[in-house]
């Protein structure tokens, strides 16, 4: 059985006055583009504009260690955001669940994504199983039938947090399905029996801090490892 995927999480609080400087050094990262391993990275700002969200994909985990290992340090140090954010948050882990939509990869649903919707799941001692159910028979087709999904992933970011993140065609279907489906769905979904917090965010993305993928056949959204 292959590797899981994996994904990391970064959530930037960004100074006063600097969205500029860090907005440009987040472009400089589309140096790694040509990196083994990686299928994809994006991101934007959240609704306040002062905190930048990205999530990025790798086909397994032993490629993004050896990205850190080998190229890191050096684009960090390029990129020149350190002077732009006050804090940073990272977090990163295997891909326990794929959500399928329109996109026929999850490279492809990177790729053309408008926006990022997260929700960032702290939960109860012992109700993983119970919850990883839940997205699968519950959220994972109540959201395919909305319209406008493209794909999304369930990120293990430690023994009880899970980064539960789904990818959209525009931000008119996204709307669309938080009026018309997330509220039933949330309903039958029953969240705080296994959710002890939640963070949730809507980021539009921003085109230029998208990293692409060189057309590999990893990020199928069958077949991911539980």
């Amino acid at each position: 059985m292959m590797a899981p995927m994996w994904g990391k999480w970064i959530n930037c609080r960004v100074r006063p006055g600097a969205r500029a400087d860090f907005a440009a050094g987040q472009r400089r990262w589309s140096a790694i583009a040509d990196q083994p391993g990686l299928l994809g990275q994006l991101g934007g700002w959240d609704g306040t504009g002062r905190r930048a969200l990205l999530y990025a994909l790798w086909a397994d985990r032993a490629g993004y260690d050896r990205f850190l290992r080998e190229r890191h340090d050096a684009i960090a140090t390029e990129a020149a955001q350190q002077g732009s954010w006050e804090s940073i948050r990272v977090a990163a882990g295997p891909v326990v669940q794929a959500f399928p939509g329109t996109a026929p990869t999850l490279p492809d649903a990177l790729r053309h994504a408008t926006v990022l919707r997260a929700a960032d799941c702290r939960l109860h001692p012992g109700r993983a199983e119970h919850f990883l159910a839940v997205q699968r028979d519950v959220w994972a087709p109540g959201m395919a039938a909305a319209g406008g999904l493209l794909a999304g992933t369930v990120t293990r970011l430690a023994a009880d947090r899970y980064l539960v993140t789904t990818l959209w065609t525009s931000p008119e279907a996204h709307t669309a399905y938080t009026t018309h489906a997330f509220p039933a769905l949330r309903a039958r979904a029953d969240v705080p029996v296994d959710v002890a917090t939640l963070t949730g965010h809507v980021v539009p993305l921003e085109p230029s801090w998208h990293v692409g993928w060189a057309g590999s056949s990893v990020g199928s959204l069958t077949g991911v490892r539980r």
